[in-house]
């Protein structure tokens, strides 16, 4: 049976020149990179590459790049690290549809008596930043926490406007803030200088690089406390012997998704807006969720549909069984059987909130791909509906 896989914002197949590049490291590297004997310096050497060519992808500073283990310990170190350090009940605000990667530490830092506000969205998903601003404002705030672009409905934020209301804090009130830009790299323009975010979490798996590598973008002058100790990596904030091998190989595909990032847009949008036709033509009670598809603020290759009487994760059980791949909410979540916190959050009922089903294009989507999901989708709705 052909497969199509339409869950790539869960994670994509790691691309030719990243696997090259993976093979290679694993064959050259001999010594640890913490090691000054000549295997270790050759290592070192390595570990450096890699970090001169993120740190150029991206126009930032290589001393600002942090490797870790992906998306979600960078956001773990993002706010545990600030709000470790700050100590006391030092507050965090966010958003009520982040995701899991900071709600989850965000309730484990309220634990432990730390202020959280998260923050409502309206139908669309979207935050008013005014809101943020207006919760950022109390004296105890010390990180804000807002996602660049929403992981299932594709909603986006200007994280840089944000920015500007922040700033216009007295510098001793400014509270840091924090962007989980993990599905924004290689679909929208990443300009991490415009955005002036203390901290910026990306994952490579997300753009063709292998698991096991992510990044923290730590602005220069941005404290943290680390949220593990026993060695010096990573400027102190990141112990233990570098994955070489997926940080190597994960450079090599964020430079990569970095260059192709307009023409993968373009792309992304024009099958995404065929797949959605396909889908409204087809199957009767469906609709979007979240943004307009020609809306500027979403993610060009993310659709998130409704199907009146149908529950979400039922129907990618059925799908999955016809050969297209899709999820119902996060990847994270998918196994769970309660309904997405986003979709509550922007105002469905539990029962609406389990009918949403996503379907995410990659950089190996074909037209094809498109034809095929439609025909499946069609084929699969009505039994999915009769269950």
């Amino acid at each position: 049976m052909s497969r199509v896989h339409l869950d790539h914002n869960a994670t994509t197949r790691i691309r030719p020149e990243a696997r090259e590049a993976l093979i290679e490291a694993l064959d050259r590297q001999q010594g640890n990179a913490s090691s000054v004997h000549a295997a270790g310096r050759a290592a070192r050497a390595m570990l450096d590459e890699a970090r001169e060519r993120v740190a150029g992808a991206l126009a930032v500073l290589e001393d600002e790049v942090i490797f870790t283990s992906g998306g979600t310990e960078s956001n773990n170190l993002a706010l545990h690290g600030v709000l470790r350090r700050a100590g006391g009940a030092a507050r965090l605000v966010t958003t009520a549809v982040e995701h899991a990667a900071v709600l989850a530490p965000a309730e484990d830092l309220a634990s432990d008596g730390h202020g959280i506000t998260r923050v409502g969205v309206n139908a669309e998903g979207r935050v008013d930043l005014d809101e943020v601003f207006e919760a950022a404002s109390a004296a105890d705030t010390a990180l804000v926490s807002v996602m660049a672009a929403n992981n299932e409905v594709g909603t986006c934020v200007n994280v840089a406007a944000l920015a500007d209301k922040l700033e216009g804090l007295a510098p001793a009130a400014r509270p840091l803030l924090h962007t989980d830009a993990v599905q924004v790299l290689g679909k929208r323009p990443l300009d991490i200088q415009a955005l002036r975010a203390n901290l910026v979490s990306l994952s490579a798996h997300k753009v063709g690089g292998p698991i096991g590598c992510g990044v923290l973008i730590r602005r220069m002058g941005t404290h943290l406390r680390p949220l593990q100790f026993g060695g010096g990596q990573e400027a102190d904030l990141r112990p233990g012997t570098e994955n070489l091998p997926a940080i190597v190989a994960g450079s090599v595909a964020i430079e990569l998704a970095v260059e192709e990032q307009e023409a993968f847009a373009e792309r992304a949008r024009t099958q995404v807006q065929a797949l959605w036709r396909g889908i409204r033509d087809g199957v009767t009670g469906s609709r979007v969720l979240g943004p307009g598809l020609d809306d500027p603020w979403r993610l060009p290759n993310t659709l998130n549909v409704q199907v009146e009487g149908v529950d979400g994760r039922a129907w990618v059980t059925r799908l999955d069984l016809e050969g297209l791949e899709a999820s119902a909410g996060s990847a994270c979540a998918s196994g769970s059987l309660e309904p997405s916190h986003v979709l509550m959050a922007m105002g469905l009922s539990r029962d609406a909130a389990r009918a949403g089903l996503r379907l995410s294009t990659g950089r190996t989507t074909s037209d094809e791909d498109i034809h095929m999901a439609v025909d499946i989708v069609r084929r699969t709705a009505t039994s999915a509906r009769k269950s």
